[in-house]
């Protein structure tokens, strides 16, 4: 039997760590948010985020591990994540779990935060039936808006992505004009609901068009122009409506890509039925509907993890780590971390 195996994620804002073990059981897991050291400047500063994450993470692994139960010389392997995401902190957690491979004596695994995301449908318990490959993830975060067709550990095919800024930082930058408070994505949903979502006719970004790109500085724009048209009080009514018709524009854009996300993937993979969303907008009550109804469109069911587990955490790299070893891969030490790794290359590495 596979032992435990110990996730370090550090990639941006939150300083987590994780032990699952071979049959995917959650042994113990920790989540420290630096909401509040971040939110006097509107966004995540780097510097503040590499440096918080150095003050807190030898603390969090051991509590994460006392939880557990066991002691690093239990471990099967420690897996941090080495990329894509801010330098700094994936400095702090690729060597920390560098680290605890040495004095432990266990194969250490650079994980890749993308494929972490797209291996959380695979936790065993998840997905009724499990998620077998092929199967198409859509990547919705503050930094990745992509449509991925995931046909094996390592191996990806990116079907169509966005030309400009992610689905999180549209929601984000929203956010910020209308002055609700950081993080945005959360803020908006909830004034969202109070709104109408057809008092602005704000625009559908490559809807209907062929391939499965995405883009949001046009949207992001006309909802700029709008704040601008109505004047700088808004009132909250005036808030919630504007919030209300920019989400319900994006819930249609992300399901029209998905549709023809869809379409592609089945073009390519005909046993392909799986429809897997993660990232931090997958927690969007709307998102989720409007995927859900994709989905059914063309005969996929939608799988959306629980919300702890969409936006970033250790969970799902200390999960890759275990998909990796039981195929025996693991990383030389010399390993980098790297603020841009795209899943594409990873095949050639797993191979």
């Amino acid at each position: 039997m596979m032992k435990p195996v110990l996730g370090i994620e550090t990639s941006c804002d939150e300083t987590a760590a994780a032990v699952v073990d071979g049959d995917g059981r959650i042994l113990a897991e920790a989540v420290l948010s630096q909401l509040g050291e971040h939110a006097p400047f509107g966004g995540v500063v780097p510097e503040i985020a590499a440096r918080t994450h150095l003050r807190h993470l030898s603390e969090q692994v051991r509590h994460t591990m006392a939880a557990a139960g066991i002691g690093f010389t239990d471990l099967g392997g420690v897996a941090a994540t080495s990329g894509p995401g801010l330098i700094g902190g994936l400095i702090v957690g690729c060597q920390f779990g560098k680290g605890v491979a040495i004095a432990s004596h266990i194969p250490f695994v650079a994980v890749n935060h993308l494929e972490a995301h797209a291996l959380t449908a695979r936790l065993p318990g998840l997905v009724k039936g499990g998620a077998p490959f092929p199967y198409l993830l859509f990547l919705l975060s503050g930094g990745h808006s992509q449509c991925i067709a995931v046909t094996g550990i390592g191996q990806h095919v990116r079907l169509g992505g966005t030309v400009d800024d992610a689905a999180g930082e549209a929601f984000d930058k929203v956010a910020k004009l209308l002055g609700l408070d950081w993080p945005g994505g959360p803020a908006l949903e909830k004034i969202a609901s109070e709104g109408d979502p057809t008092s602005h006719p704000f625009p559908r970004p490559m809807a209907r068009r062929p391939g499965c790109d995405l883009s949001f500085s046009g949207l992001k724009t006309a909802v700029a122009q709008t704040v601008l048209r109505i004047g700088p009080e808004l009132t909250r009514e005036q808030r919630a409506d504007v919030a209300a018709s920019f989400q319900q524009a994006v819930v249609e854009v992300l399901a029209d890509r998905a549709r023809h996300a869809m379409d592609m993937m089945q073009g390519r993979f005909p046993r392909a039925n799986l429809l897997v969303v993660a990232g931090g907008v997958a927690s969007n009550a709307a998102v989720r509907a409007g995927l859900a109804d994709a989905a059914m469109s063309r005969g996929f069911r939608l799988v959306a993890p629980p919300v702890r587990l969409c936006s970033d955490n250790a969970v799902m790299v200390a999960w890759t780590g275990v998909e990796r070893l039981r195929r025996g891969w693991s990383d030389s030490l010399d390993v980098n971390a790297r603020p841009r790794w795209p899943l594409d290359i990873l095949e050639a590495v797993a191979g």
